[in-house]
């Protein structure tokens, strides 16, 4: 029943990655809680930064990124989005995928 909000637990295997892709029209919040995770970011994953257990992290909406799971454990963290039917505005972004390792 939520009209501008979407949360859910994410877990990411070791080794584990998603594709590179975007939210079009919403703002992400993401806080970890266990396990490491690398986000490569920018219009053409030109950052890269790395989190543990405890940080946040801010995604813009129409935002470039691809998060990997770098560690031997799985990567647990709470997602936070500003749209209730996040899936629809995902945006899939394959010539981006050569870019990350």
């Amino acid at each position: 029943g939520a009209q501008g909000i979407c949360m859910h637990l994410l877990t990411i295997p070791p080794g584990g990655r998603a594709r590179a892709h975007k939210h079009a029209t919403h703002e992400t919040a993401i806080y970890c809680i266990s396990g490491t995770s690398r986000m490569y970011w920018g219009q053409a994953l030109e950052n890269v930064m790395e989190i543990g257990p405890g940080d946040l992290l801010y995604i813009p909406a129409d935002m470039p990124h691809l998060p990997m799971n770098t560690g031997s454990v799985p990567t647990i963290a709470v997602i936070s989005r500003t749209d209730p039917n996040e899936q629809e505005s995902v945006v899939l972004l394959p010539h981006l995928e050569h870019l990350v390792p």
